[in-house]
């Protein structure tokens, strides 16, 4: 039996997509929402965890899933990401984050449960209609770490929660910003994060 995650932040959603997969194999399926995310996670121990790119809260989670806070939800070999064409910077985020599979949101449900089946045995999967995002998508200037603490500020963390959360210091924390900013080549941290958003980097 196969464990699998569906995280998604709208729950008609996460629950559609879990219906599908417990229909079509055997699939033993756990759906959730971020808050509980992590919760589910290690109780559940997935084989393969289903994460929307589009998704709040993705960002967080691909940048650090080698890590080992609360936010690791998944090691990067059972990630399998839904994705679309128009966000090849989400993709090649997610490429970064060494997802294993990845799964163009427009096509049918049964690449999914392709995808899932692939993915759980330890294979990578790429929808061919995602090829094509994945060689337009422009290299993504700033490292894991910098990703991850744009993206928390760009959810409204303070410095000091951003530390807390990622277990640095506080002046870690702005050094990472600065970084950001810089290769971005923002005027300040919110057009950094302006920038970032707009790429599909955070």
């Amino acid at each position: 039996m196969t464990k699998v995650l569906v995280l998604h932040s709208v729950s008609l959603v996460r629950s559609a997509l879990a219906a599908l997969l417990r229909s079509e194999g055997p699939f033993e399926v756990t759906s959730a929402g971020w808050r509980t995310a992590a919760r589910q996670a290690e109780s559940l121990r997935p084989d393969v965890t289903v994460v929307d790119l589009d998704c709040p809260g993705t960002t967080a989670v691909l940048a650090d899933s080698r890590r080992a806070d609360g936010q690791v939800l998944a090691s990067p070999s059972s990630v399998l990401v839904l994705a679309s064409t128009g966000a090849p910077g989400s993709l090649h985020r997610a490429f970064r984050a060494e997802a294993r599979g990845y799964v163009d949101k427009d096509g049918s449900p049964g690449r999914l449960v392709r995808a899932v089946r692939k993915v759980a045995a330890g294979e990578r999967f790429i929808d061919a209609s995602l090829a094509s995002a994945f060689m337009e998508a422009d290299p993504v200037p700033l490292s894991p770490r910098e990703v991850s603490v744009l993206t928390r500020a760009a959810e409204g963390d303070s410095i000091a929660e951003i530390a807390r959360t990622l277990h640095l210091a506080s002046g870690t924390v702005r050094n990472y910003m600065a970084a950001a900013t810089r290769k971005t080549g923002a005027r300040n941290l919110i057009d950094a994060i302006r920038i970032s958003r707009r790429e599909g980097w955070v």
